[in-house]
This record gives C-alpha cells, sequence and structure tokens, in this order.
C-alpha cells in the first residue's frame, strides 16, 4: 500500500466516525447496505455534517467567516483530488468516483450559507432550501446506488421527496431549537396563522408530508437490492418520527424535542429488515 492509499484509508475511516458519533440511525441504516456502498456513503454523509455542524453548531466563532473558508476548502480539494482534511479528502473522491455533479454540492452549499443569514421562508424559498439542504444529498447517495445514468434518472424524482420528507420531519423535531437557539424558522410564511404556528398550520403541513412519504415508498421498491434495505429502514425511522410528531399538540412539540428511543429504533430496524 502506498502513501496515498493509507492516507486515503484513514480519511475513510474518520468520515466513518463521523457517521458514527453523529447518528446511530444513519449508521444503522448504512449498515444494511452493501458493504461495497459503505465507504461512498459515509464519505458523503462526513461532509455534510461537517457542513451542517458549522452553521448549527459553532456559535463562539465566527461562522461567517469559517463558512468561507471551508467553501474554498471544498473548492481546492474537488480541484486538486486531495484534501490534508480528512473528511473533505474522504468526500472528494466519492465525488470524482461516481460522478456526483458539481450541482449538488454548490446547491448543498447553498443552502448551508442561508442559514446563515435567513430566518424566515415563503413556500418558495423554502422550496430551494430543502433542495440544497437535502434532496441533494439525497441525490449524491442515488450517483453511489445506481451509477447507470438512465436507469438514475428514472428515480429521481422519488429520491427527491424522500430527501424533503426527511427534511421536513426535522423541520417539525427541531422547531423549539430553531425559533429559541437560532431564531429562524422554516414552515413557509404562507402556512402561518398570524405569524404562528398553530393547530391548523401542523395539521396542513403533515398533510404535505404524508403524501411525500407515501411517493418516496414508491421509488425505494425500484431501487437496487443492493441499498433497498438500507433506504427503507431510514424511510421506516422517519416515517415512525413523523407519526410520533403527528400525535403531538403544537404546543408539546414547541417546547420539547421528540425522538423515538433506542429500542423502539431496534424494533424498527429489525421490521425494515424483513420487509426485504
Amino acid at each position: 500500500m502506498n502513501a496515498l492509499s493509507l492516507y486515503s484509508q484513514c480519511c475513510a475511516k474518520i468520515a466513518k466516525l463521523v457517521t458514527k458519533e453523529y447518528s446511530t440511525s444513519f449508521s444503522r441504516a448504512i449498515h444494511l447496505l452493501h458493504p461495497s456502498l459503505h465507504k461512498p456513503i459515509y464519505g458523503i454523509y462526513g461532509f455534510v455534517r461537517l457542513a451542517d455542524e458549522i452553521v448549527d453548531t459553532f456559535y463562539h466563532q465566527n461562522q461567517n467567516v469559517i463558512f468561507r473558508e471551508f467553501c474554498q476548502e471544498v473548492e481546492k480539494a474537488l480541484r486538486l483530488k486531495f484534501s490534508l482534511n480528512p473528511v473533505l479528502h474522504a468526500f472528494q473522491e466519492v465525488v470524482h468516483a461516481y460522478n456526483i455533479p458539481r450541482e449538488y454540492i454548490d446547491a448543498f452549499l447553498h443552502s448551508m450559507e442561508l442559514d446563515l443569514t435567513k430566518h424566515e421562508y415563503t413556500d418558495d424559498e423554502v422550496a430551494i432550501y430543502i433542495y440544497g439542504s437535502a434532496e441533494v444529498v439525497g441525490l449524491m447517495c442515488l450517483c453511489v446506488f445506481v451509477p447507470d445514468f438512465e436507469e438514475r434518472e428514472k428515480l429521481i424524482p422519488y429520491a427527491k421527496k424522500l430527501g424533503s420528507a426527511f427534511q421536513k420531519v426535522n423541520f417539525l423535531r427541531d422547531i423549539q431549537a430553531d425559533l429559541q437557539i437560532r431564531k429562524r424558522i422554516y414552515i413557509p410564511k404562507e402556512l402561518l396563522e398570524n405569524g404562528r404556528i398553530t393547530e391548523n398550520t401542523k395539521k396542513r403541513y403533515e398533510e404535505i408530508l404524508e403524501q411525500e412519504f407515501q411517493e418516496a415508498q414508491k421509488g425505494i421498491e425500484l431501487l437496487p437490492k443492493s441499498c433497498r434495505k438500507g433506504v427503507q429502514i431510514a424511510h421506516t425511522y422517519f416515517y415512525a418520527l413523523f407519526r410520533k410528531i403527528q400525535r403531538k399538540s403544537v404546543q408539546e412539540v414547541l417546547e420539547k424535542r421528540i425522538r423515538i428511543n433506542n429500542f423502539h429504533k431496534l424494533t424498527l430496524l429489525a421490521r425494515a429488515s424483513l420487509m426485504w
């Protein structure tokens, strides 16, 4: 093994560690993918996690400066096919190996940048934000799952629905922290009533979410066997979280972050595994 191969191997392990430390749910889902898919998906998730942390967590730092420098590092990593940032090095290898379009990466970074400046959204604006923050992440993964462009093109609408559904569930789950700490809200203005989230707002939003989950499920059934089970468990987990949020009142959602406990997650994992 030459020095560069050893470095790449170390970077891939770091991307995997980032995924495991930040999300047990996604780690379990990735574990159900074919082993050949683990490394590239860890590479994508590590990159996404790094950017998300900059805009959501590092409040004691100058986030605008850090994010600008991060974007420059991304550009450099993609151009040189190398980075001393282990997560970015792992990510750029995935980008080049699976021909991930640069447009996906730019859209993702644009949405992350919005989190530093924008605090409320119209329906059209939040659609752009969701495309960049979630849908393109699903599309990046789809490049790994289905390398053939013609086959992948048929699945793109379903992948976008799944990414959108996941992000909207996150909006509802994290609404307390978003409002109280980050001072932002992603529920479109058109759904609010006098600028407030009401039971009616929540119900209308959940109706949209239900439709997206149902459409996304159709796409999962068309995926190759190598990735179907892993994507199914992610869908199953987020849908269970959505249903739990659905049973809560607006006040409960605004006061407490709704979670799925570990035992329930294991039950969902077993159920999704048995489906396929």
